[in-house]
């Protein structure tokens, strides 16, 4: 089953990882023939094309441009007859108002990916819900429940992101990595990555590390690197900020990069207090695979992934909490290696590659096997957008 996914790809953060993964792993699940339609060059194509995998650029899309939005439809419909396209996959609702509409003028199955929580009651939602999809998919039980705000008759089906296991990295490898960034080997490294977002926490993090400006060995590695423009003064505010706390040198920014897996082994903790709520990050499950606690907060979906076993959850923006916690990390090796082995054991089980591209498979058979409403099976058309 020819599967097409689509996605702005303007900005690289989870959303994208996971695509990539799906094109990458996409042999784990053969039935389930997956191809990518993206409007923006960048990141995501350009790995997806490592993959060897089918990459359809619709051309630079702008709302307020209708002639630009008419002539990307034209060019996916275009393609989906071509390539005998089976199923459309819109990744949130940018996707879905702009080209849900596609699928319905070819008469193809349309299924909705949710990746954060929503209130639907932002212009770009109220759009998406002119046209309802088939199916609907989240990535964690707290998301599915919100999707019913954007499409009130839909239920969402929860289905965690897959995960793959990284490489194994030996200790040599490890060591090499801390001397790249002068780290001490008996230094404790905490780590966040991801993209520099204020709802991620990194500001209440720094101001949780800085109340342990007294204890010895410890680094942070900040991985991430500017995409927008507002996030450039917020990364001068995370900087000012750790100076003013005087953990200037020990708060590294090391801007974005393409070998987290690498830099996740060569840590020790994976801190990310969020203020705003997310699904359930894919670096969660990265760093879990890497033997890190998990240090975070209680909100959105996290809690279905870390408990105790694995890590601490904090409310949110109580930093002295997050403090606490990593104080407590640093000081006992033994913790760390127990939550950190709780932690892989979990991921590879609710995170396993294989199971889930079998679920996503599934989900996307009923849809293509199920009806339009008035019962009218789904078939192509062979008419382009007009």
């Amino acid at each position: 089953m020819r599967v097409l996914h689509i996605d702005p790809a303007k900005l690289y953060g989870g959303v994208e990882t996971f695509l990539v993964t799906l094109a990458r792993y996409r042999l784990l699940c053969p039935e389930m023939e997956p191809e990518f339609a993206v409007c923006f060059e960048g990141r995501l194509a350009a790995e997806l094309a490592t993959s060897g995998v089918w990459i359809h650029r619709l051309s630079d899309v702008r709302v307020r441009n209708p002639l630009s939005i008419l002539r990307a439809r034209q060019r996916l419909a275009r393609l989906a007859v071509a390539h005998h396209v089976e199923v459309f996959v819109c990744h949130m609702p940018w996707s879905q108002a702009l080209f849900g509409p596609v699928a319905r003028k070819l008469r193809l199955p349309l299924v909705f990916w949710q990746h954060s929580a929503t209130l639907g009651r932002h212009w770009l939602e109220r759009w998406a819900n002119l046209t309802p999809p088939d199916r609907a998919v989240a990535p964690s039980r707290f998301v599915a429940a919100t999707v019913p705000n954007i499409f009130p008759r839909l239920h969402a089906e929860a289905i965690y992101y897959p995960v793959p296991a990284p490489p194994a990295y030996t200790d040599e490898q490890r060591l090499a990595v801390r001397r790249e960034l002068n780290v001490a080997p008996e230094s404790v490294v905490i780590v966040q990555a991801g993209r520099l977002s204020s709802a991620k926490g990194y500001k209440d993090h720094i101001l949780a590390l800085g109340r342990l400006h007294a204890v010895p060995s410890w680094t942070c590695w900040i991985i991430g690197g500017v995409q927008q423009p507002g996030e450039r003064a917020y990364l001068k505010e995370l900087k000012e900020t750790a100076l003013r706390l005087g953990i200037g040198e020990r708060v590294r920014f090391l801007g974005q990069r393409s070998d987290v897996s690498r830099l996740l082994a060569a840590a020790d903790i994976y801190c990310q207090p969020n203020t705003g709520t997310e699904g359930l990050p894919v670096v969660f499950g990265e760093a879990m695979h890497a033997r890190l606690p998990i240090v975070s907060t209680r909100i959105g979906g996290f809690d279905e992934l870390v408990d105790d076993s694995c890590g601490a959850l904090a409310t949110p923006g109580d930093y002295d909490a997050i403090a606490r916690y990593l104080g407590e990390l640093i000081a006992d090796p033994d913790l760390r290696a127990r939550q950190g082995a709780s932690g892989q054991h979990k991921v590879e089980r609710v995170g396993d590659p294989a199971t889930q591209l079998n679920r996503i498979y599934q989900l996307v058979l009923s849809a293509r096997q199920g009806t339009e409403p008035g019962g009218q099976k789904h078939s192509m058309s062979s008419g382009a957008w007009k």
